[in-house]
């Protein structure tokens, strides 16, 4: 018994060394070699306001892009999913109500036109990119409430399409953020 004690107490040991000491020094370290130091990616908007790029925004006026819903409120200090599932009826309530949200502001695009990642949150909550299609269907909603003409805002739209990693690891996307102001700088 005195014998897997001692084992218990040194593996023990060791894990704590390596998982509280070695492990953070090293990702810390990486971090340092990554641009900005690991401290993210600032965008500046028309007001000179900073906002990180990699980190969702809560945007509900009419004349901005929205962004997918947050579980936890866009709060960076504690993000996460609602993990509830899809057979859930209190989610299934929450994803309707969102989507009717959406159709009552976009009244010209069709139910089944509306891209998921629209109305369901992502698994951090805090996911800053929405799909190509998600910002297609919110253009004549936007074009309407900043007088804008469609194809100027559908050619925002396509300037701001991000490839994905090595040309084929997911999907095209878009940076809500970075659309917004670039939307902003459009309509001065």
């Amino acid at each position: 018994m005195k014998q897997n004690s001692i084992k218990a107490i040194l593996l023990t040991f060791s894990l704590m060394l390596l998982l509280m000491v070695l492990y953070p020094l090293a990702m810390w370290g990486i971090a340092q070699l990554s641009p900005n130091q690991g401290k993210g990616f600032l965008v500046a908007d028309k007001n000179n306001q900073h906002y990180y790029e990699n980190i969702g925004q809560s945007f509900s006026k009419d004349h901005y892009f929205w962004g997918r819903p947050s579980a936890v409120d866009y709060n960076a200090a504690g993000s996460g999913a609602s993990n509830k599932g899809s057979n859930n009826q209190e989610y299934l309530q929450e994803v309707e109500k969102r989507l009717n949200d959406f159709l009552q502001k976009n009244p010209t695009v069709k139910k089944e036109d509306v891209p998921v990642d629209l109305i369901t949150a992502s698994g951090s909550g805090l996911d800053p990119n929405i799909s190509v299609q998600g910002a297609i269907v919110q253009v004549d909603r936007i074009a309407k409430a900043r007088g804008l003409n469609h194809e100027k805002v559908k050619e925002l739209i396509d300037n701001q399409i991000e490839k994905p990693l090595l040309g084929s690891l997911g999907p095209d996307k878009i940076n809500v953020l970075k659309l917004n102001i670039e939307l902003d700088k459009l309509s001065k």
